[in-house]
């Protein structure tokens, strides 16, 4: 079952650190991330590889980005 973080409305470094928590938490599997900008999409993708996360997809729909990341 997949988690999600919705940070959307939110400004770095928040969305970063939402993530950032929620894969702690998790240790492996997925989460969904929903932020609202292409500075957060860059931010939180790079974090979350720096902790060993694949993002694994980006969608982009309506000026919002959904990021699916995993970690087996």
């Amino acid at each position: 079952m997949s988690e999600t973080v919705d940070a959307r409305g939110l400004s770095c470094p928040q969305p970063v650190l939402l993530t950032l928590s929620k894969i702690k938490e998790l240790g492996t599997g997925e989460v969904e991330v929903l932020v609202d900008s292409d500075v957060s999409r860059e931010n939180v993708s790079r974090a979350a590889t720096s902790q060993g996360w694949a993002v694994h997809e980006v969608i982009e729909r309506a000026d919002e980005f959904h990021l699916f990341l995993k970690k087996s």
